[in-house]
């Protein structure tokens, strides 16, 4: 899986975690925030080291990782 332009992944950082790049800021964290309901402005006035480029990166991040899921029939 090739990753956004925005994020990164480095073993020293996070423990590995993908982080949205030139921060510590783990791409979950602002997933678990748009999902519940914050906004993307709410979420730059929490972190402003943050972007409305590092927001699209993560959600694209996570629209890939749904789009390679495999569902086994159990």
């Amino acid at each position: 899986m090739d990753l956004p332009q925005n994020i990164d992944i480095r073993t020293d950082v996070m423990m590995g975690k993908p982080c949205l790049k030139g921060t510590r800021i783990p791409v979950y964290l602002v997933l678990e925030k748009l999902g519940a309901g914050e906004t993307a402005d709410e979420i730059l006035a929490a972190y402003p080291q943050l972007t409305r480029d590092h927001i699209t990166a993560a959600l694209q991040y996570a629209a890939e990782l749904a789009s390679n899921e495999v569902v086994l029939a159990s």
